[in-house]
């Protein structure tokens, strides 16, 4: 005798009113949606701020780049690429780009010198106050650069001559000089305070990639004989380099958008000797005496900032590609 099972709607036989079965695949990301929608939750005021606050404003300046216009009322002056190309034949731009690139490429290889340096150095355990001397270094980082840029300016302008009298008293130098006021040492001075600013961020990355190597490691290599040398070749820098990747990603986009420091200490100057793209930008949409154009011209800096963007974007898939390019070559050379 066959049992019949009426607890279960079985559906018609020639497939009519059945509901079509669902996806393996959607099924599967409609469940891990359920299944994660508290955390979809808690992004949403974070994406709600980064939509407003940079993507659209990143999107609305396009309108901008096609116009002259000063800022004051609705854009009227079409000029359409005219601002491009007034960008793309302008000295002073690529003197900023310039100074832009050598300010990056002289702060990040020296920065990630002395932060692995310091980090080896304080990572010892066997050093006393070390958690102040991490505060110590660290302090920069949190002090604004404005305030920075004061006390900088009034250290070493001929306003205060503290920084000369020190160097006259040690001899290093025969008389005062400007060291703000010189376009040979003023892009110098911003180098040297960029480093000594912002050297606590690598410091404290390093720190964090130092600790994540097991003890275990190291005492293995010091029963095989191995010394300080080796074992700082052939197991610390092995094992931070995915950290010093990242280190050296995050220090090179950072180093692209100096702007405050250099906008306290010269404002660009002298004779642009100081200006980089972005208080170039800054000049072009507020006006100043530094850059070329002494009134407002928003359409021409919107158009300077996605000129610039695409420098930066072409820039970061060369360096994709070069890192890439190195860890293909590394992996061979294990196989």
């Amino acid at each position: 005798m066959q049992l019949l099972d009426t607890t279960t709607p079985r559906p018609p036989a020639d497939g009519r009113g059945a509901a079509p079965p669902a996806s393996p695949r959607k099924a599967g990301l409609w469940r891990r949606l359920r299944a994660a929608r508290w955390s979809y939750l808690y992004l949403v005021p974070l994406m709600a701020l980064l939509l407003t606050f940079v993507v659209y404003p990143i999107f609305g300046s396009l309108a901008y780049t096609f116009y002259r216009w000063n800022g004051i009322g609705s854009p009227e002056d079409f000029v359409g690429l005219g601002n491009f190309r007034q960008i793309a034949h302008d000295s002073i731009f690529w003197r900023a780009v310039g100074h832009t690139f050598v300010y990056a490429i002289v702060v990040v290889p020296v920065q990630l010198v002395l932060a692995l340096v310091l980090a080896l150095v304080l990572n010892n355990k066997k050093l006393r106050f070390s958690a102040f001397y991490r505060t110590l270094f660290f302090l920069p980082v949190v002090t604004s650069p404005a305030v920075v840029g004061v006390v900088i300016q009034l250290l070493v302008s001929n306003f205060g001559d503290t920084f000369n009298n020190w160097l006259l008293d040690a001899h290093l130098i025969g008389q005062p000089v400007d060291w703000l006021g010189s376009p040979k040492t003023a892009l110098g001075i911003i180098i040297l305070v960029g480093v000594w600013q912002t050297l606590g961020y690598n410091l404290v990355y390093f720190l964090a990639g130092l600790q994540t190597i097991p003890e275990e490691v190291y005492e293995a290599a010091k029963i095989d004989g191995a010394g300080r040398f080796r074992t700082f070749t052939h197991i610390t820098v092995p094992l931070l380099r995915s950290v010093g990747l990242m280190i050296v990603i995050l220090a090179f986009i950072g180093s692209f958008q100096i702007f405050d420091l250099v906008q306290v200490l010269t404002g660009g100057g002298p004779y642009f000797g100081t200006e980089v793209v972005n208080t170039y930008i800054y000049h072009l949409a507020f006006g100043g005496n530094q850059a070329q154009a002494t009134e407002p011209d928003v359409g021409l800096a919107s158009a300077a900032s996605f000129f610039y963007g695409l420098l930066l974007i072409s820039f970061s898939v060369l360096q994709v590609l070069i890192f890439r390019s190195i860890a293909k070559r590394r992996a061979a050379g294990r196989a």
